[in-house]
């Protein structure tokens, strides 16, 4: 059997741009052989299907999204000191004219029923996230504490994400989060 030699990074950021893009089930075969300059056999060969090229896409976005959430985390004293700036970030990015929401939310909000196993794995990703929050949390909180404010920002999270596509007032979403999350460390320029 024929070896596959190409650059998967690069085939992994093609392809995640078009299923980000177009979502999972608009995305077909043609569009990423276009998007990834791979042939079909070689797709097929590299990740076993369109399936599995999706999976390893999400895999890449949300390791990508984690190594950047750490970054930005390690910046701040404390998770309660840097969310106000993350927050603002998601905000700037809803305002934008061809916003495009974040990968996994989209991809979570797209699948079906039938399509379980994906659910599952990108429901798995997200809770990489939320656990980076609850571990950022731990250290000046509670478990329970901890736990309850991790799955508050990922809630704010999803509602920007989603509620970004919606609003055009970017001091709206500003005040529903300072209403929203009182507990964080609010500055006046946010």
């Amino acid at each position: 059997m024929a070896r596959i030699q190409f650059d998967k990074e690069k085939v992994l950021e093609s392809a995640t741009n078009a299923f980000w893009r177009l979502g999972y089930t608009a995305t077909s075969m043609h569009t990423l052989v276009e998007q990834t300059g791979l042939k079909p056999g070689s797709i097929y060969l590299a990740f076993g299907n369109k399936e599995g090229l999706f999976r390893e896409s999400l895999d890449y976005y949300a390791h990508q999204s984690l190594d950047n959430l750490e970054a930005t985390l390690a910046q701040y004293n404390s998770v309660e000191e840097a969310l106000p700036d993350i927050f603002m970030s998601f905000i700037e990015e809803s305002c934008q004219s061809e916003y495009c929401s974040c990968f996994l939310v989209k991809s979570q909000l797209e699948l079906t029923d039938q399509q379980t196993e994906l659910r599952d794995h990108v429901s798995q990703q997200l809770r990489r996230v939320e656990s980076l929050y609850f571990e950022s949390f731990l250290k000046n909180n509670t478990e329970s504490e901890a736990r309850a404010k991790a799955t508050s920002v990922m809630l704010h999270i999803f509602g920007i994400r989603v509620y970004g596509y919606h609003s055009n007032s970017k001091e709206q979403l500003i005040d529903a989060l300072r209403l929203g999350l009182p507990w964080l460390s609010w500055k006046a320029e946010h």
